[in-house]
């Protein structure tokens, strides 16, 4: 696959890494990418906006728009906890002393409340705090917990790991120590074959080197011609041929000498039983 980066390092295994030298080239290959690669500044286009408006509460959205209209933040409000007097223009009026009245009755009523969260505090905000210690040190538990568990769960993964490479790193080296052996066989086998051509054109040069040279007139059959069979021995089979006939074949003289004699011979034998018997 286009693009597709295959990471074929070994940490358990390879070593060389702590080398001189080893730190700086890797160094140059990054700085060597980081010069290659030219970012735009509309790299990112393609991806689509976070969708951020399901978590947004009314007061983060005027937050934002007052950041996006660079206007300042409010200070904050302490009227709340002030008793002014009504302005002078209105201290004849019923209603600016009203406001005031009413706005010391809540900061009254708000100190009240105040003080009897004090009183309650002190009643209970032992026993209170107890149980939020006593929970927040349950949760410490559940937490250490998982983070014992994470710690085993990653130590299980990098020891599975480490076993895989150690594995693979021996069929590697097994691998490779064949390879190497199939190498240095092929080369020694290259090596003899080259020895044997050279003996074998050694031997030619010298066979012609010492072969007759052949006439304009020679017709004797070429090697080709006769089968394999040198000249000596097809002269010593036609010999043997002519001086050997086959008795049994038709026509052939030795039957017919051997014919003759057979039939000179019976008058003799004739003549010699006639005399025994007179």
């Amino acid at each position: 696959m286009a693009g597709e980066v295959i990471v074929d390092a070994l940490p358990y295994i390879d070593h060389g890494y702590d080398d001189v030298g080893v730190r700086e080239s890797a160094l140059a290959m990054v700085e060597e990418e980081c010069r290659r690669y030219r970012p735009t500044k509309n790299y990112l286009d393609h991806l689509p906006l976070p969708a951020s408006s399901p978590f947004e509460t009314p007061l983060m959205a005027n937050e934002f728009e007052r950041i996006q209209n660079r206007l300042p933040m409010e200070t904050l409000s302490m009227k709340r906890y002030e008793l002014p007097p009504p302005p002078s223009g209105k201290l004849s009026e019923v209603s600016a002393w009203q406001e005031s009245i009413e706005n010391s009755m809540a900061q009254l009523e708000h100190q009240w409340v105040r003080s009897l969260n004090l009183e309650l505090m002190l009643d209970y905000g032992t026993e209170a705090w107890k149980s939020y210690l006593e929970v927040f040190t349950a949760m410490q538990a559940k937490a250490q917990l998982q983070l014992q568990q994470l710690k085993k769960d990653i130590q299980d993964v990098n020891w599975q790991r480490k076993q895989a490479q150690t594995q693979a790193g021996e069929r590697l080296r097994s691998l490779e120590a064949h390879w190497v052996l199939l190498v240095s066989k092929n080369y020694e086998i290259e090596t003899e074959c080259v020895e044997l051509e050279k003996i074998v054109h050694a031997a030619r040069q010298h066979l012609q080197s010492i072969a007759p040279q052949p006439s304009a007139n020679d017709t004797a059959p070429t090697p080709e011609h006769t089968n394999g069979f040198d000249q000596d021995d097809l002269a010593e089979s036609n010999g043997s041929s002519s001086s050997n006939p086959d008795p049994s074949q038709p026509g052939d003289d030795g039957a017919d000498a051997d014919g003759d004699s057979k039939e000179e011979d019976k008058p003799e034998a004739q003549e010699e039983s006639s005399n025994g018997s007179t």
